[in-house]
């Protein structure tokens, strides 16, 4: 098979690789698309290494056919159609995962959609409702909204009955979030940023605050948090290194979570999946929500969709897809 490899220089190539086997309790996709994530770009820069025993292939998520099954496999046969989270791998003609990790593909959607789901969506649901126990009629400020993971928390939210206010990098992304269903926003270079998002927030603040950025948004985000508001920290765009209020943290019993997705076992990644496809999946198939893909490269223009994921001008997903 072939997969995208990157070299000592960083440079990306699509080269000859020995195809996986499937353990027992895996399955082994025939790659249709990938989806192109930030952590892709870190991962090639050394900066954001995979899990032990995992594939060192850049891509946390796909969609395709499955190919084979471990003989300790129930849920799948040869030629079903899935998606899947996963720990590296996707950008190859073929990946595996561990079964649990994998989905059938939401009804009435192509591959290409379902490739847009599991690691934006999964990680939208884990850190909006099992980290910060988010709850109807709860307030939330998502930082980078017009991001894969960012449109995805925008529909969790309406869907759920959770005003949520955005920032985004440009106009014109703060128009498609609110098509999405922010009731508003506010774009990140303007010097009146933060009153701007002080001033929706009033007089309560946030209940909820979703930041990929991490240092350089810290203290800030203390300011506009609610009495029990709860900060979740999924990213480090803006440094890993900050000061803490800590007199603001007691006065307003504010919570810190830290979380990352890839580094979770599988039994709790097994326990997400199933709670998309119970809580998630029906959603899909009525219309709902959907993923927001912005383009898909061919997967060997994989150095191409990192330069414009890099460029900060996406709205949602980039896909890489593979020829059938």
């Amino acid at each position: 098979m072939k997969a995208i490899i990157v070299d000592q220089k960083q440079n990306l190539s699509w080269e000859e690789i020995d195809r996986p086997v499937p353990a027992p309790n895996e399955i082994l996709i025939k790659v249709r698309c990938a989806g192109v994530n930030r952590a892709d770009l870190m991962q090639r820069r050394g900066l954001y290494m995979p899990p032990p025993n995992t594939s060192s292939i850049l891509g946390l998520e796909c969609s395709g056919t499955v190919e084979l099954v471990g003989k300790k496999c129930r849920r799948f046969k040869e030629g079903d159609r899935v998606c899947a989270l996963l720990s590296g791998g996707g950008y190859g003609e073929y990946v595996v995962v561990d079964e649990t990790s994998a989905l059938p593909v939401p009804e009435g959607f192509s591959l290409e959609q379902a490739a847009g789901i599991p690691e934006v969506f999964g990680t939208a649901w884990l850190n909006l409702f099992h980290e910060a126990r988010l709850i109807e009629g709860e307030t939330v400020l998502i930082h980078a909204g017009a991001s894969g993971v960012g449109t995805a928390a925008i529909q969790l939210c309406r869907l759920f009955g959770c005003e949520c206010f955005v920032t985004v990098g440009a106009e014109s992304k703060l128009k498609r979030c609110r098509d999405l269903g922010a009731s508003g926003g506010a774009v990140r270079t303007r010097k009146d940023l933060w009153s701007s998002i002080k001033a929706f927030s009033e007089p309560k603040g946030f209940d909820v605050i979703l930041d990929p950025v991490g240092g350089s948004y810290f203290l800030s985000n203390f300011s506009v948090l609610a009495i029990d508001g709860r900060l979740v920290i999924i990213g480090l765009m803006g440094g890993s290194k900050t000061e803490l209020n800590l007199a603001e943290m007691l006065t307003k019993r504010i919570r810190i979570i830290g979380s990352t997705l890839r580094s979770r076992p599988l039994f709790e990644k097994a326990e997400l999946m199933k709670t998309l496809e119970d809580r998630i999946w029906p959603k899909f198939e009525s219309g709902e929500i959907s993923p927001v893909i912005e383009k898909i490269f061919p997967i060997q223009e994989a150095e191409e969709a990192h330069r414009f994921m890099a460029s900060n001008e996406t709205i949602g997903k980039l896909l890489l897809i593979a020829e059938t």
